[in-house]
């Protein structure tokens, strides 16, 4: 098995640790964005992968004058993995702390899949840290919920994968075994035609199969949805989805693969009823991964965003 520190690849970037909400979190900053009196942004990665997802947005972002910052999420990468803490409001938590850790009052948070839930679950618990949010194939967790229960191509698309999650050690069998591959079939499924065939992908699906099977990962990014499926038929889930039903004042962003067979638009576009400020915008020639996939529209898309 891999060791987690395997995950702190060189690059235009450096690597180091900070402690937020009692966990100590990998951090990795992009060397031109390294001052830090610059606004912050905070990058949050989504299911079955790390902070290396955001490779394309560092330069973009730096260039544009922030202070950018890809983080592993609790349980991921060499980040700490805790048995518990997977549930909205602790999630909310660590990203306000990392927020404080870094020397910041407020940041503009960025978001893929799970780490967009985090992103709206943080400006609706903290506001006052929260500048701008852009969430990438990752709608308002009402709407998701409502979508999954009335509309059968998402309920077809999600809730199958959630269901399987469910049953204990089997979801983390398939994840680990056979070093990961069980990943290479989910960017396969997920991802839109074009990026498929490039090096790129081959590099990402190599990289991310590496990072499932460093030890704790597996059972840790199961537990973000084993939470998300099972609180809705429990008291803390009834509670945290009563405090979700707030509405953003803040600039939102929502971007989504034309390619998407995962998150349909409908989710997306309904999603603009809990913010008063939103965009959604499709993003063609891409799929799930958005931002690795077609990132040069996925950065145009949010230094729109930054400039707001």
């Amino acid at each position: 098995m891999p060791d987690a520190t395997e995950v702190r690849f060189d690059g235009p970037w450096h690597h180091f640790d900070v402690r937020a909400n009692g966990l100590r979190f990998h951090a990795v900053e992009a060397v031109a964005g390294s001052i830090a009196d610059r606004p912050l942004a905070l990058l949050l990665h989504g299911f079955g992968e790390f902070w290396w997802s955001w490779r394309h947005q560092f330069s973009a972002l730096s260039a544009a004058g922030y202070r950018v910052v890809a983080v592993d999420l609790r349980g991921y990468g060499d980040s700490d993995k805790p048995p518990r803490g997977y549930d909205g409001w602790t999630l909310a938590g660590d990203t306000h702390g990392l927020i404080r850790a870094l020397g910041h009052s407020q940041a503009t948070l960025v978001g893929h899949a799970d780490g967009g839930l985090v992103c709206w679950a943080t400006a609706t618990l903290h506001p006052r840290s929260v500048a701008h949010i852009a969430v990438l194939a990752s709608p308002h967790p009402r709407a998701l919920r409502q979508s999954v229960w009335t509309n059968r191509r998402e309920r077809d698309a999600f809730l199958g994968p959630f269901l399987h999650d469910q049953l204990p050690r089997l979801g983390e069998r398939r994840l680990t075994r056979d070093g990961g591959a069980y990943l290479e079939d989910y960017f396969r499924s997920r991802s839109g035609t074009q990026w498929r065939d490039t090096p790129d992908f081959d590099e990402a699906v190599t990289r991310n199969r590496l990072a499932i099977t460093i030890p704790g990962v597996a059972h840790s990014s199961l537990e973000y949805r084993r939470w998300a499926f099972r609180s809705q038929f429990r008291t803390d889930g009834y509670r945290f989805m009563d405090l979700m039903n707030k509405r953003l004042h803040i600039p939102v962003l929502a971007l989504r693969g034309r390619e998407d067979r995962y998150i349909v638009d409908s989710v997306m576009a309904a999603s603009s009823h809990w913010s008063s400020d939103f965009e959604y915008r499709e993003v063609p020639d891409a799929g799930h991964f958005v931002h690795e996939e077609n990132p040069e529209h996925v950065n145009a898309a949010l230094l729109d965003l930054l400039d707001r």
